[in-house]
């Protein structure tokens, strides 16, 4: 299984906490967030990781000295969004090895990517029916299939929140990267990674969910997740 990390965004919502350290790097228990995820991922024997940086890069290659992973660079990220830092790493995603794709900001429990290694079906989504009324990305689904998408949906059409991690099977890589070249051709460069796989629902191409309801992550978008992170670790 290869990972391939997305860090090259300002992260313009929390960034006047940060000074200029990218929120990939916030301190974490004592070591930088992105460290740590990298550790979790070297527990469970993941160890074929590459990601894409772009603002305050040198911040995120200090933090993860001593690990070796493939290093991809979106000059652009002042003026484009996710999608095109997947584009620049296009040629990490290879259909021989099945892909798990996150935000560097993202914060997870061990617990949380062992259940997700272990889903069969794919593209598959985390997301957590327990947080709808403060959702910030919302998703509608049904018997585990993402229907609708969007910050717009109301709190009764959301049935759950957004988690930031995706994980495809090998046969899934050639229909996705097919579809990242044809939404960049487009100029769709204001993208986010994630809507490769929100357009292919309008194909008849499912997406799957799978709940994580009672597990603790948070994405630094806010200071206030930044915040509940600290007391989670403090617990």
């Amino acid at each position: 299984m290869r990972v391939l990390m997305l860090a090259a965004g300002v992260g313009t919502r929390i960034s006047r906490y940060l000074g200029d350290s990218p929120k990939s790097c916030v301190d974490i228990g004592g070591k930088p967030l992105i460290r740590r995820t990298m550790e979790l991922f070297y527990r469970n024997n993941i160890t074929d990781i590459a990601i894409v940086t772009g603002y305050q890069e040198k911040y995120i290659h200090d933090a993860l000295k001593g690990f070796e992973y493939k290093k991809y660079k979106n000059p652009f990220y002042k003026v484009t969004n996710s999608i095109a830092s997947m584009w620049f790493a296009k040629d990490f995603m290879s259909s021989d090895e099945d892909l798990l794709i996150l935000n560097a900001d993202l914060f997870i429990e061990d617990e949380m990517l062992k259940r997700l290694i272990k889903c069969e079906d794919s593209p598959i989504f985390l997301s957590d029916s327990t947080r709808i009324e403060n959702a910030d990305y919302r998703f509608n689904w049904e018997d585990n299939r993402l229907l609708r998408f969007g910050k717009e949906l109301t709190n009764e059409e959301t049935t759950g929140e957004y988690v930031g991690i995706a994980k495809i099977k090998k046969q899934d890589i050639k229909i996705m990267k097919a579809q990242l070249e044809y939404l960049v051709d487009k100029g769709e460069y204001n993208m986010w990674w994630e809507d490769v796989f929100y357009s292919l629902v309008e194909t008849g191409k499912p997406i799957y969910i799978k709940d994580i309801k009672g597990l603790f992550w948070a994405e630094v978008d806010f200071i206030e997740d930044y915040e509940r992170i600290k007391e989670y670790i403090d617990k």
